[in-house]
């Protein structure tokens, strides 16, 4: 007995320690290369195959400064503009989540794109308490190794924005038959707007709900700062 619970512990710290090298590994890679497939992407590929559904992925990769700054801005200003300032967590945005939950509200905005993009890449969409921790963890792993340009970059390339499409060139050319450094601030407040639920809305059909989040968005992109690399842009 006292073997068996000495090499159960060994397997433990084993696992542990194998998981922390592997996760850091992958994350200083994709601090260099593009990211190549996603969890979700796997999950979704899976979920249509399961329903017998013609399904294929739409994924490309783009520089992020081949990315227009209206989209870049469009993004950090519908879900996360105090981006250029936190650490990966907007704990007052999470502390009213939190009350409203408590009375029964539902609420949104409190996952910074730090959180979505490390959730995205790494993990799963699962509401567990078990996926919510590896979130912090991956979260701090990037803002730790990856600089606030490459954060963004990441999430603008592997964001879901429709059925098995990916990515704002993906968005880019399937809804206005464009490219990514061609996007208008108008188009880029519709992808945006989207993004809380790309499978169920589309920009070619958008609905009232959608054309008064696109307005919303258009006015804090006017109230955003400019990040550090858009003056060189």
């Amino acid at each position: 007995m006292r073997k068996v619970i000495s090499w159960f512990w060994r397997l433990i710290w084993k696992t542990i320690l194998w998981f922390f090298i592997l996760s850091i590994g992958l994350v200083v890679l994709y601090r260099f290369v593009p990211v190549p497939f996603t969890p979700l992407m796997i999950i979704r590929w899976v979920e249509y195959k399961t329903e017998d559904q013609d399904f294929g992925i739409e994924y490309s990769w783009t520089p992020v400064a081949d990315i227009s700054k209206p989209m870049q801005k469009a993004v950090v200003a519908s879900e996360d503009q105090k981006f250029p300032d936190h650490n990966g967590f907007d704990f007052d945005a999470m502390k009213t989540a939190w009350e409203k939950n408590k009375q029964g509200k539902t609420v949104k905005g409190a996952s910074t794109i730090s959180q979505q993009t490390a959730k995205n890449v790494f993990l799963w969409p699962a509401r567990t308490y078990l996926r919510k921790g590896l979130e912090a963890y991956f979260t701090i792993l990037i803002e730790l190794i990856w600089p606030k340009e490459r954060i963004l970059e990441v999430y603008l390339n592997v964001i879901e924005v429709g059925s098995g499409k990916y990515g704002v060139t993906t968005a880019a050319k399937s809804f206005y038959n464009t490219t990514p450094d061609k996007l208008q601030p108008s188009q880029a407040a519709m992808i945006a707007a989207l993004l809380p639920s790309p499978r169920r809305w589309n920009p070619n059909r958008p609905t009232p709900y959608l054309i008064g989040r696109q307005a919303w968005i258009r006015v804090q992109m006017n109230n955003l700062p400019d990040l550090p690399w858009w003056k060189s842009n």
